[in-house]
This record gives structure tokens, sequence and C-alpha cells, in this order.
């Protein structure tokens, strides 16, 4: 008599060889994807000093004038109008004795650790170092 054998499913043996590979692709993708994030932040805090210095350029244009904020929070609307930073961003904006042009940093807490500069004089965005 013969033996009638249920082929449906899969063996032990391909079941630990998928396990192993989805093992390895996760072990390099998890730092990867943590530094992508750590990284986003840093663009956030980029775009928060971006969007302040567009905020301060506003003041003069609109008759006022340049306004130094030592804090993010202080920096908040109505200060800088239309302005909101982002949460974990941190950034101060000071003006030079004239009150004709103006300097910002900005860094986030949960990004690389790079902070961004902003010098109206030199023609905005001087980098993140």
């Amino acid at each position: 008599m013969k033996v009638v054998r249920n082929s449906a499913g899969f063996t032990m043996v391909e079941l630990l060889v998928v396990v192993a590979i989805v093992g390895v692709l996760a072990a390099i993708a998890i730092p990867q994807f943590a530094l992508y994030r750590q990284k986003a932040y840093d663009a956030r805090a980029q775009a928060d000093l971006r969007n302040g210095a567009t905020a301060e350029e506003a003041l003069p244009a609109s008759g006022g004038v340049y306004v130094a904020c030592a804090t993010a929070a202080a920096c908040k609307n109505p200060t800088l109008p239309g302005f909101s930073p982002s949460s974990g961003t941190t950034m101060a904006f000071s003006i030079n004795g004239t009150a004709t042009t103006f300097t910002g940093t900005s860094k986030n807490t949960l990004g690389t650790g790079v902070t961004c500069n902003w010098d109206s004089t030199n023609g905005g965005l001087t980098g993140c170092s």
C-alpha cells in the first residue's frame, strides 16, 4: 500500500531561511531608519530658521523693525507674526547695533546636533554645522 503524504505548506528549513533573511534585513534597516529620522529633525530646524527669517523680513516691510528673541518660545507669534516653531527646535535671533541686519541660529534636540545659521548680510542661510 502506498503512503499518501500531504504536501501542502512549508518545511521547517524554508521557514527558518525566511526568518533569517528578514532578520538580516531588519538589522540593516533599523539603524538607517534612525539616521534618517535625525536628518529629518535637522531639516525641520533648518526650515524653522528659514520661516523665522521670513517673519523677521516681514517686519520692516510692514513698517516695523527687526526684533531679537532668545528662545523659540519668544520668537513665536506675535513677536514674529505668523511664525510658530516646531517642537524640539531651539532657536534665537539677534540684531546688530543699528537694527538693519539680523542673525539667527536653530537646532533640533532630536537631530544629529548640528546648528544652522542665518545671516541677513550674507544672503541668508550660511549652512549647518
